[in-house]
């Protein structure tokens, strides 16, 4: 944000007085406006595959204002990376945050999460933006990137499950790092399925639903 000083008056004495306004910072705007497009056009095309020309043309604007905002076509890979991952996080919170409604109210943070993404998981296909980006781990930025992201949601995932397990008091047969970790190969094998038409919808939700409440309560079987 950057702060624009305008002039108004002290009331008490009659003098100008300077005022700190925040004036929006219009790169992050664009930036911000940019992003899902170009994120979209990574998940269609790839990453090698992906122009700046086309992305340029996609989001309606010359190439010039894109380089005025990244350096390069990597940079905005990069960015569209995260802004997958934000919208995700930013999807977690908001279903977090609505009033608990009939079984809602007795479940845990993660018992309302498993529920959605066993309904919801990969549906817009924004998650085909990381495997684009595996194709691309020679690139040491792009590894990074992937690494962080991955971790990330590791985080996430390990905080509910341990606020699950708490919870309920129950002993469990599987670390919260390690459920954490095959949480994230649940949700990459159920997102593959779709795209090689392993199985379908009506599989693919029980599989999460299933697989995911025993790796959420630690059982083995």
């Amino acid at each position: 944000m950057i702060a624009v000083l305008l002039v108004s008056t002290n009331t008490k004495w009659g003098h100008p007085r300077e005022v700190a306004v925040a004036r929006p910072n219009l790169s992050e705007e664009k930036r911000a406006k940019f992003l899902p497009v170009i994120a979209r056009c990574f998940v269609e095309q790839g990453y090698r595959r992906t122009t700046t020309a086309e992305l340029a043309a996609a989001c309606e604007v010359q190439e010039t204002i894109l380089y005025r905002l990244w350096p390069g076509k990597k940079e905005m890979f990069l960015a569209a990376i995260e802004y997958v991952y934000q919208l995700s996080a930013g999807t977690w919170r908001e279903i977090l945050e609505r009033p608990a409604k009939g079984v809602e109210k007795g479940e845990s943070s993660a018992e309302r999460l498993l529920e959605y993404e066993s309904r919801h998981l990969g549906e817009f296909g924004l998650y085909r933006i990381y495997f684009a980006g595996l194709t691309e781990t020679d690139d040491p930025d792009i590894r990074a990137a992937l690494r962080r992201m991955f971790q990330s949601f590791h985080e996430e995932i390990s905080l509910r499950i341990g606020e699950h397990r708490r919870g309920r008091r129950s002993r469990s047969a599987i670390e919260v790092e390690q459920a954490a970790w095959a949480f994230l190969g649940l949700g990459l094998v159920a997102n593959l399925s779709r795209d090689v038409k392993l199985f379908g919808e009506k599989k693919r939700r029980s599989l999460m639903s299933r697989v995911g409440r025993l790796l959420l309560e630690g059982k083995l079987g």
